[in-house]
C-alpha cells in the first residue's frame, strides 16, 4: 500500500524520488500545495481572515522590524479593477477575498522620525527595500499555508506588479508602501480542481558546500520530460524551458515589470 508520504513525494518529484524517513502533518500539507483558481462564491469570514493574519505575523521578520502590511479586498468592483490591472485574470474577480501584500517602509519611517528622533536615512538604501520584500514574502507564505490547512485554496498573483502605481492609487497607498503581489483566497470549486505540479529535482536546487551550475542541465532535462507529461494530462502548453525563456528571453516577457525601479522610486523607495 502506498503511504501518504510516498504519494506526496511522487506527485511532487515523479516516481523515481526516494522518500525521506521524516514525515509530519505539516510536511503533508506543504507537499499538497497547488494553485487554486476556481472558487465557490462563499465568503471568507472575518474570523478566518484574522487567523490568516495571525499566521502571517508569526512568520520570521528581520530584527522584528515587521516591514509589511496587507490590504484585504472583498469589494467586487475594486477586485475587478485590480484584476484588470493584473492582466485581466478572471480568478481574481471570482475569488471572494484578495489579499494585496505590501512592502511597507512608511510605518518604520514614521516611527523613526516622530518617535525615535532620527532622520530615517537608513531607509534610503537597497537593504531596507530588500528587508521589506523578504518580510512580506515570508508573511504571505505563512498565510497561504494556514489557509490551505483550513481547507481553503490560494494562488499568488505576481501580476499585481505589472502596473504597481495604479494598484497603489486604487488601494490608497502612501509613499514608502509598495504592492508586491496578491493572494486570492476562497473555498475551492471542486469542478475546477487542479493537480499538484511537479518541481525541479532536488539535485537542481540543493547544493552541498559549494554551488555547482553545470550538473544542473541533466536534471533540468529530466524535469522537462516529467513536466511535459503533467502538462499533457492537464491540457496545458508544454515545456518548462520555453516558459523560462519566454519570461527572460526579451523585455516583452516582463509584461511592464521592466519599469519597477522607476515605480519603486516614484512610490518613495530610495535604492542607494
Amino acid at each position: 500500500m502506498t503511504t501518504a508520504a510516498e504519494e506526496s513525494y511522487r506527485l511532487r518529484y515523479g516516481a523515481g524520488f526516494g522518500v525521506p524517513g521524516e514525515w509530519s502533518e505539516v510536511l503533508e500539507q506543504q507537499l499538497a500545495h497547488r494553485s487554486v483558481r476556481g472558487y465557490r462564491p462563499d465568503a471568507v469570514s472575518d474570523e478566518t481572515l484574522a487567523a490568516l493574519i495571525a499566521a502571517a505575523q508569526s512568520a520570521p521578520t528581520s530584527g522584528n522590524l515587521q516591514l509589511w502590511s496587507v490590504v484585504a479586498v472583498r469589494d467586487d468592483e475594486r477586485r475587478a479593477r485590480l484584476a484588470h490591472l493584473a492582466g485581466d485574470q478572471q480568478f481574481v474577480v471570482d475569488a471572494p477575498l484578495l489579499l494585496v501584500w505590501l512592502a511597507d517602509l512608511a510605518r518604520a519611517r514614521q516611527v523613526t522620525t516622530e518617535i525615535g528622533s532620527a532622520t530615517a536615512e537608513g531607509a534610503d538604501f537597497v537593504e531596507a527595500a530588500l528587508l521589506s520584500f523578504i518580510d512580506v514574502a515570508l508573511a504571505a507564505q505563512n498565510a497561504s499555508l494556514a489557509a490551505e490547512s483550513l481547507g481553503l485554496g490560494t494562488v499568488f498573483v505576481g501580476a499585481i506588479r505589472n502596473r504597481p502605481l495604479e494598484v497603489a492609487e486604487e488601494l490608497g497607498l502612501p509613499p514608502n508602501v509598495f504592492p508586491v503581489f496578491g493572494l486570492t483566497v476562497g473555498h475551492p470549486d471542486e469542478r475546477a480542481e487542479t493537480a499538484v505540479k511537479p518541481r525541479l529535482p532536488q539535485q537542481a536546487v540543493l547544493h552541498h558546500e559549494q554551488y555547482a551550475l553545470e550538473p544542473q542541465l541533466a536534471h533540468v532535462e529530466a524535469y522537462e520530460e516529467l513536466l511535459n507529461a503533467f502538462y499533457a494530462t492537464a491540457g496545458l502548453p508544454s515545456s518548462w524551458v520555453k516558459r523560462v525563456a519566454h519570461r527572460f528571453g526579451s523585455v516583452a516577457g516582463l509584461k511592464g515589470r521592466e519599469h519597477l525601479r522607476t515605480a519603486l522610486e516614484t512610490q518613495g523607495f530610495a535604492l542607494r
